[in-house]
């Protein structure tokens, strides 16, 4: 059984949602404030389980982040709690891609009124804000950057979706950060299965090509603004404040976690990361 007041009080939301399309906003920007996107356990060589009980478990009660897999599940169950109608969409994410990438981002789509929405927890590169399913449709961030659906078949496939982004390369984690219109990730509306997600989790968490095998990254959104701790690069912006260092000592780096992103790790789990040598 999903625990609604426990997550409510996790994203620090005083109050349920509204079922519409405000209330929808309200949750996944509470949500992303809150909830830091992260790969630690990837990398720390645990095994990511995607099921509503672990990932309850792990992002609420033990009050840690994770990847797509883990905070749009956690998403899901919650607008079924609230008696939204969503399910789960898979994508290709382009950000640094260099050739087709793999089916290894998930996000939502939400019915409201007949209207469809696409809703997205747990993108790690940037902040895409909650937005109508509509050719040209856009949305603006709190950071300021803008937001663009367009169809894309080349990318996408037939009927397929592409997200696009414009804005300050500071409020994203480095990737895809070139001038104008930057393509995000591509999706269609085909129906998703649970073996489905299971693969690109698994491909995600073991794959040698997978991002989360090899980087070590870390994310969360500010009211204003967005902070990335990738590898030992540390970047913050918020509002006109900008931040940047390479982080050298592995107790700056597990201080870091804790006060920026609210992870708690161990001397030996930052050691095991090996960034340090």
């Amino acid at each position: 059984m999903f625990d609604l007041d426990a997550y409510l009080a996790r994203i620090d939301l005083p109050a349920r949602p509204t079922r519409d399309a405000a209330g929808l906003s309200r949750i996944q920007h509470a949500h992303r404030l809150a909830i830091p996107f992260e790969n630690l356990d990837v990398r720390l060589g645990r095994t990511i389980a995607i099921d509503g009980a672990a990932v309850a478990a792990k992002l609420v009660t033990a009050r840690r982040g994770g990847y797509c897999f883990e905070h749009n599940r956690l998403l899901l169950d919650a607008l079924a709690a609230l008696d939204f109608t969503a399910r789960p969409l898979l994508a290709r994410v382009w950000l640094g891609a260099t050739a087709v990438p793999p089916l290894t981002h998930t996000l939502s789509l939400v019915t409201i009124d007949g209207q469809s929405w696409i809703a997205d927890a747990g993108f790690g590169g940037s902040y895409a804000p909650v937005m109508p399913l509509a050719e040209g449709a856009e949305g603006e961030a709190p950071d300021g950057a803008r937001f663009r659906l367009t169809r894309d078949d080349a990318r996408a496939g037939e009927g397929g979706w592409l997200l696009l982004r414009d804005g300050d390369p500071a409020t994203t984690d480095g990737r895809g950060t070139g001038a104008g219109w930057q393509p995000q990730y591509s999706f269609t509306t085909a129906a998703v299965h649970d073996s489905d997600l299971a693969m690109g989790n698994h491909w995600s968490m073991s794959a040698p090509a997978s991002r989360f095998t090899t980087t070590t990254v870390t994310s969360i959104i500010l009211p204003r603004g967005f902070a990335t701790l990738t590898d030992r690069q540390y970047r913050r912006r918020a509002s006109e404040t900008s931040t940047e260092a390479e982080i050298t000592d592995p107790r700056v780096y597990r201080m870091r976690l804790s006060m920026m992103f609210g992870i708690d790790l161990s001397a030996a789990e930052v050691a095991d990361l090996g960034l340090f040598g």
